[in-house]
């Protein structure tokens, strides 16, 4: 069995008055696609934000294998006023570890743009983009800095469906790259992108794992009753 890349070791999260987490165990092993499901609330983008860093557990720790890098995005991208080249250029400039010089860092960002099929608007500003394009410039952003694990939070949620295809494509293409495969975990409420791209499906609710099984487990009515009433009732309810 591969070894734990990153994870939570019986993790609680208290936001004000808040449980936003209870008791979290979690192992997450390379090259796995990990969707987080469940109601608004229910705690997904707490464990992401718990698992990146940028919450603190009340109780319990968070797991990572030396050396793994992390990237995270967003439903709605944080881009700067600047053109798409530089949003993603200035983030491998700053990267100490990495030491590049500024035209080395720009066409890092112009591969990576490329690879997302972003290099004919590599000039425009990034904010002036259509929707679907500012998440593909996320994406080219996180690629750039050759993560080996990708956090996304409701990736496509703001999306029309076409861009939501597009944004589903890169996530599926970096999962499965043969130079590079990223580990992805990401939240979403949409049963069928998590059909198509996970191997693995968590349901949360009220801060806890209640199911965490097998892409085709969490899809048969019959296992997932017999493993949560809870979660079963979430999915019948979706899919109906």
């Amino acid at each position: 069995m591969s070894a734990v890349q990153i994870g939570l070791v019986a993790v609680s999260v208290q936001l004000g008055a808040q449980a936003a987490l209870t008791g979290v165990n979690l192992c997450i092993e390379p090259g796995e696609r990990v969707a987080l499901v469940g109601a608004n609330g229910s705690g997904k983008s707490t464990l992401l934000r718990t698992l990146h860093g940028l919450v603190s557990p009340t109780q319990g720790r968070v797991q990572q294998a030396p050396g793994v890098r992390q990237a995270m995005l967003f439903q709605r991208p944080h881009l700067l006023r600047l053109s798409a080249l530089n949003n993603v250029a200035l983030g491998l400039w700053l990267d100490r570890a990495r030491g590049l010089r500024w035209a080395a860092a720009q066409a890092l960002a112009l591969q990576a743009l490329q690879r997302v099929g972003l290099l004919s608007v590599a000039r425009q500003n990034g904010r002036q983009l259509s929707g679907g394009q500012q998440q593909r410039l996320a994406l080219a952003r996180a690629w750039a800095r050759q993560p080996d694990v990708l956090l996304l939070d409701e990736p496509t949620a703001s999306l029309d469906p076409h861009a939501k295809r597009e944004v589903e494509a890169l996530m599926a293409e970096f999962a499965c790259a043969q130079e590079r495969p990223l580990t992805l975990v990401w939240a979403s409420h949409n049963l069928g992108q998590v059909k198509r791209l996970a191997t693995r499906v968590i349901y949360l609710e009220f801060g806890q794992v209640m199911a965490d099984l097998p892409v085709a487990d969490f899809f048969n009515p019959d296992l997932l009753a017999e493993h949560s009433t809870a979660a079963h009732a979430f999915v019948q309810g979706e899919l109906s």
